[in-house]
């Protein structure tokens, strides 16, 4: 099987495509991105005081990711002056649930994660 293909459908396998879609949707600053939207519409400037750490640039390649993978949308409103909103499409929305659950499940093994991470690095040290 080639690096494109996919195997049957009761064995899923992260091919090319799938890996690239991955890797742009749970990346450092989209699952902030897609969390912020799911709950309100936000202006650029909205969203970047709701993620105080993500920078101008980086949020510009964000959303223009997901919006070229249709989970975001750029809206132009017609007031003066102009205005551009964001909003979140109807596939990035169908990833609200998955979102939701990464963010529980971080939460609920990060006490594990970090006595894993005291563990080794006390090992390392010896």
């Amino acid at each position: 099987m080639d690096d494109t293909t996919v195997a049957a459908p009761d064995r899923a396998v992260i091919a090319a495509p799938h890996r690239e879609l991955l890797d742009q949707v749970l990346d450092k600053w989209s699952l902030q991105v897609l969390d912020e939207l799911c709950d309100r519409t936000l202006r650029f400037n909205e969203l970047r005081r709701a993620i105080p750490l993500v920078t101008q640039k980086s949020l510009t390649t964000t959303l223009r990711r997901l919006e070229r993978n249709g989970m975001v949308e750029r809206v132009v409103t017609g007031t003066r002056p102009l205005a551009v909103e964001y909003r979140i499409a109807p596939l990035g929305k169908s990833l609200q649930g998955l979102i939701d659950a990464l963010l529980a499940w971080t939460t609920e093994t990060m006490p594990g994660v970090e006595r894993a991470r005291a563990t080794f690095d006390a090992a390392a040290d010896d």
